[in-house]
């Protein structure tokens, strides 16, 4: 564009003083957009050059007319004054735009990390008041446990005592064995709730996540074939978790154990197994009919339970397992479909 005015003054006779005075006017499109694109030493290198040019126009061309001479003197003066106030303000409102995008940077910074706090606040009080409930609940099993458990014992030994007395062919027979089975059935509900009332081990000891995880699969897969389920775990080897072998055996079976109950016949559960530096995460996935989103908050609550059956301590007993092991666990529906149980580990 300088280039350009520049030849429009040299090759117009100063006749035409008319389109002279435009062209001059011309000069200052380039000498603005100098300031505005590249601030300050934009807008005064850009000035500087037009006045470099257009000087000797102004000397040999104009010099025979004093008054025009003096005004486009004048003129090249404005030139500089514009292209460095225009600089200038240009390079004044960068600089505040980028501190207004550090301070928007630093603010969504903060946010996220306050929001992250906040979450954990969130997680912390949400175990603190399961811990609440579990600890009423252990010592309430403590004092039931000698109240229950000798009276059922008594109750059973009549029972058999009375199916001995009858013929497996009389009738009477089968109400003793109904008996007998819902004795049975009581003692285990009675042993679930001693889960909670029984310390555990204060020490950390080592064990192979892979090696029990293949025990576990040796056991349940007589229900699994029974119901035609597939289990896809890789057997692959897993380095050593924080954390005992026999209750983690029991998280293990409880997980399987609910995915195949939870499943069709023909259904399928993958168990999948990431590593990195500090942590074995475990994945149990099924293709059932997952979680209603109303009970995920509430699938580790003591006494929860979706099944008729069940007595909703199972996933109770495996989350604190787990928080007694230094582990972490959590639920969530696929997207694909089913739950999902993630199941953190810290390395050894």
């Amino acid at each position: 564009m300088i280039v350009g005015v520049t030849s429009l003054h040299y090759l117009t006779h100063t006749e035409h003083s008319q389109s002279h005075g435009i062209y001059r006017r011309l000069y200052y499109v380039p000498i603005v957009l100098g300031g505005i694109w590249y601030y300050l030493r934009g807008g005064a290198i850009v000035a500087l050059l037009v006045s470099v040019l257009y000087a000797p126009h102004v000397l040999f061309q104009w010099g025979h007319l004093p008054a025009i001479h003096i005004e486009q003197y004048l003129e090249i003066l404005i030139y500089n004054t514009i292209g460095c106030l225009t600089g200038f303000l240009a390079e004044r409102e960068h600089v505040q735009r980028i501190r207004a995008e550090d301070a928007v940077e630093h603010l969504a910074s903060s946010y996220a990390k306050l929001k992250s706090q906040a979450d954990l606040i969130l997680e912390i009080e949400d175990q603190l008041r399961r811990a609440d409930r579990l600890t009423a609940l252990g010592e309430l099993s403590a004092g039931m446990a000698h109240e229950i458990r000798n009276p059922l014992g008594s109750i059973r030994g009549t029972a058999e005592i009375l199916r001995d007395a009858f013929p497996p062919e009389d009738r009477y027979a089968e109400f003793t064995n109904i008996l007998v089975d819902e004795v049975d059935r009581l003692n285990k509900v009675l042993e679930d709730f001693l889960h909670f009332a029984r310390p555990e081990a204060s020490e950390r000891n080592e064990f192979k996540p892979a090696q029990v995880l293949n025990e576990v699969l040796q056991l349940t897969r007589q229900q699994a074939n029974q119901k035609q389920i597939s289990v896809v775990w890789s057997e692959e080897e897993l380095p050593a978790a924080v954390g005992d072998a026999a209750q983690f055996k029991q998280v293990f079976l409880n997980l399987i154990l609910n995915a195949l109950q939870a499943l069709p016949d023909g259904g399928q559960v993958w168990i999948l197994a990431q590593v990195n530096e500090d942590q074995i995460t475990l994945l149990f996935r099924d293709n059932g009919p997952g979680i209603p989103d109303a009970d995920l908050d509430k699938i580790f609550n003591p006494f929860f339970t979706t099944r008729q059956d069940g007595t909703g301590l199972g996933l109770a007993i495996t989350h604190r397992l787990v928080l007694n092991n230094c582990g972490q666990i959590r639920v969530a529906n696929h997207p694909d479909g089913g739950a999902e149980f993630t199941l953190i580990l810290q390395r050894a």
